[in-house]
């Protein structure tokens, strides 16, 4: 998810964990930055812009490193959060380093796993395991997921009473929580419809993708592969049951299988669990990441250099995000959520 939700959820349990052992603003200091750290390894170049892609959300989402994190951080929380002596708050048994483990633990530790509810990839088993994992059920920004959270923490900073604030914050943190359990059973829903109507066309089924269309869990894309065309529709739950449309696109399998052995593909390949296409402009080959975007607005999509370069070798990707029409983009998504069936920009 992107950092203001992190931050938010991470601020949002450091008020309920801490509650009314410290100040609030001190708790959701603490478990915003807590609820932050991880994303900073976005600040690591690796000179390369597909490494940097399959690298982030790497060691710093691990939950094992995370765990051994938490206790120091909370050293660090309980040494500048000490309350002044004779305070009301001064040497209760709830301001220890132990409730700052659990607090700034929790807000690690659900970091990576919100990521995970997005299609990104998330590699929460370093360093045992660099395989990533991601749902798929959540957009990358949610506003239904994200609002009950900051209004939560705006509810525990204005409160006149603090058990009135702690309530407002709960109740965030709950409504939010159900909201992503709502996205998941709406992904299950959709998924067994698309397969459905994949079959009333002829079509596979067994390598889908279904992800929400941006900032709402109420329209969803859907992706078949098919060996070398890749399949593309779209499912709003005022759809009805409608069958889904699809559009069939060269996904460039000729070109996959040739350039099988190219370290840029095996890496996106491996990431994307697949779900790649590849074409040739002039000498040069670029592969893209179906998982995120819509045809033909990609957000990853990548120049690996000349056909004819080292394989093994390449010179560093360069990264080409394209980006839909604001006003046609949010247009066209207001009516194909509410049933119309439309064809997205540029299609």
């Amino acid at each position: 998810m992107d950092s203001l939700t992190q931050v938010a959820l991470g601020a949002s349990i450091g008020v309920a964990v801490m509650g009314r052992r410290t100040a609030v603003w001190k708790a959701a200091a603490w478990g915003g930055l807590a609820g932050l750290l991880p994303d900073l390894d976005v600040l690591i170049d690796h000179g390369d812009a597909l490494l940097n892609m399959v690298r982030h959300r790497g060691p710093s989402h691990s939950l094992i490193w995370l765990s051994l994190l938490a206790p120091a951080l909370a050293w660090l929380a309980q040494t500048l959060s000490s309350p002044r002596p004779g305070s009301a708050l001064a040497g209760g048994p709830g301001s220890t380093w132990a409730l700052w483990s659990v607090a700034l633990w929790l807000a690690l530790f659900t970091h990576p796993l919100l990521d995970l509810m997005t299609i990104y990839g998330t590699q929460v088993w370093q360093p045992l395991s660099d395989e990533a994992y991601g749902l798929g059920s959540m957009f990358i920004i949610d506003p239904l997921y994200s609002l009950p959270l900051l209004l939560g923490l705006i509810g525990a900073a204005v409160a006149r009473r603090l058990s009135w604030g702690l309530g407002a914050n709960a109740l965030g943190l709950f409504l939010s929580t159900v909201y992503l359990a709502w996205s998941a059973l709406a992904q299950a829903s959709v998924a067994d419809h698309a397969r459905q109507s994949l079959a009333a066309a002829g079509l596979p089924s067994d390598r889908l993708l279904v992800t929400p269309a941006p900032l709402q869990t109420q329209l969803w894309r859907v992706v078949a592969l098919d060996g070398e065309r890749y399949h593309e529709g779209y499912y709003a739950l005022r759809d009805q049951g409608r069958p889904i449309r699809f559009r069939a696109f060269d996904r460039g399998g000729d070109l996959l299988v040739r350039h099988a052995a190219h370290v840029q593909v095996q890496r996106l390949q491996r990431f994307a669990d697949g779900f790649v296409a590849m074409r040739q402009e002039g000498a040069d080959l670029w592969i893209t990441d179906l998982r995120m975007g819509q045809r033909p607005y990609y957000v990853f999509d990548f120049n690996i250099g000349a056909a004819a370069a080292d394989p093994a070798a390449p010179p560093p990707a360069q990264q080409v995000s394209a980006r839909i029409p604001l006003a046609a983009g949010l247009q066209w998504l207001g009516r194909r959520m509410a049933g119309e069936d439309l064809d997205p920009p540029g299609q």
